[in-house]
């Protein structure tokens, strides 16, 4: 299971994360986002579904669509999420996921940072060892 932390940068929020393989990786970003997004996100209703299809030049850049996607979608339908499944090519450049979740209830849901987007400024995802390493900032 992947790891994720989080790390001070001047006015946004640096994510850390690790992982097995590159699927874990983005799913661990997801959740990761989610709970910068959410204090409550294990209270986060999995009951509507849709697939997510990316393309992009390098393994660094489709973890920033990603992230910018799931943004995008809470921004644009009010929907958070909670459930991710990815899979990644191997290459890094493309990936499949099929995402879970519900429209937004201010009753339930607990928000507790809004996020702009993930940004490429110090961004990076290397192979370390036996897994990944990856470490992207957040503009709140």
């Amino acid at each position: 299971m992947g790891q994720a932390e989080t790390f001070d940068h001047t006015a946004d929020l640096g994510l850390r994360l690790r992982a097995t393989d590159l699927a874990d990786l983005f799913q661990t970003a997801a959740e990761a986002l989610f709970d910068v997004m959410i204090a409550n996100r294990e209270d986060v209703r999995q009951v509507e579904s849709e697939r997510v299809s990316l393309a992009s030049d390098t393994p660094e850049s489709l973890l920033i669509d990603w992230l910018n996607e799931l943004i995008y979608l809470v921004e644009a339908e009010h929907r958070i999420f909670g459930g991710f499944e990815v899979r990644v090519a191997e290459d890094g450049r493309s990936l499949e996921a099929t995402i879970r979740g519900e429209p937004l209830d201010s009753s339930r849901h607990v928000l507790d940072h809004e996020v702009k987007a993930a940004t490429y400024h110090g961004a990076r995802l290397d192979r370390v060892g036996p897994g990944y390493l990856a470490e992207l900032i957040l503009d709140i």
